[in-house]
């Protein structure tokens, strides 16, 4: 499945020096695994981490599950090796944290090689430079780092992310300008379902792929926010249907349940189907 295609609903943070978490991985329906060589390792696993997560990801069985692995920033004392350690592992992309400029990106490069990155975007200087990090070449994604954010923005939470919505809405123009794939920070309070399920629609809504997650109990809930549903899928199929008839009968619009359907609405419409497909075809795998 080209990774553009392929869904990205639920992404779950993975501590890549925990072989129980990295087997039980292997069972959870999820879309895609940050398996993280940084803020989830202590110090002290830092080096053995890297043996850890190579042996798991050796070993297999993460099925069609999108394997990306964090690495330390490079301006730390594990980042280069860790980079180095990456381009040996089965693994599908690295992350980079802290991403503040191209330049961050071309330093990674240089070790990784042809293996797509990702950036996390977690800093005042990332959202600035955003278009310039999104049309780098080797980048394929972008990865939200709310709480690193608004600990920089000294923000205060608030259920509406009003603080945080121009770093949002900044780094989804910069993605969707260059057709990456993007992914909204995490929920802390993994046992809070209904804050969870507001922030997981605000997400859709502005435009996200899905979500990043901390806690196994928060991916049922973020792979309904972030899938099409019954009703989408079955409007979806109508305006297809009407749109084919008006245009058999020499028109260039039609009209279902009273909004005019276009060529844009079309377009829409066949890539609600193609998710919904793509959504099942990982479903069977």
């Amino acid at each position: 499945m080209d990774m553009r295609q392929r869904p990205y609903r639920s992404v779950l943070y993975i501590p890549g020096s925990k072989p129980r978490a990295l087997d039980k991985a292997r069972s959870l329906p999820v879309d895609a695994i940050i398996f993280d060589l940084e803020d989830a390792v202590s110090l002290e696993e830092k080096e053995t981490a890297r043996d850890t997560l190579k042996a798991a990801l050796a070993q297999g069985g993460y099925g069609a599950r999108f394997k990306i692995v964090r690495i330390n920033g490079l301006d730390t004392k594990w980042g280069v090796a860790d980079a180095q350690a990456v381009i040996k592992m089965d693994a599908d992309a690295v992350l980079l944290p802290k991403v503040a400029s191209p330049a961050d990106l071309d330093a990674l490069a240089a070790i990784t090689g042809d293996l797509p990155i990702w950036a996390m975007m977690e800093s005042p200087r990332g959202m600035l430079n955003a278009a310039d990090i999104a049309a780098h070449p080797k980048l394929a994604g972008m990865v939200m780092g709310t709480n690193d954010l608004a600990k920089e923005l000294q923000s205060r939470f608030r259920a509406d992310r009003l603080p945080m919505l121009t770093s949002l809405q900044l780094c989804l123009l910069a993605a969707k300008a260059e057709g990456l794939i993007i992914v909204d920070g995490v929920y802390n309070a993994f046992k809070d379902d209904e804050g969870l399920k507001f922030e997981c629609a605000q997400g859709r809504d502005m435009g996200f792929d899905g979500k990043t997650l901390i806690h196994p109990a928060q991916i049922e809930v973020a792979n309904t926010a972030f899938a099409p549903s019954t009703e989408e899928v079955d409007l979806a199929k109508r305006q297809i249907a009407a749109f084919e008839e008006a245009e058999a009968g020499g028109q260039g619009v039609a009209v279902v349940d009273g909004r005019i359907v276009e060529n844009l609405h079309v377009a829409t419409a066949r890539e609600t189907l193609a998710k919904a497909t793509a959504i099942d075809a990982l479903a069977a795998e």
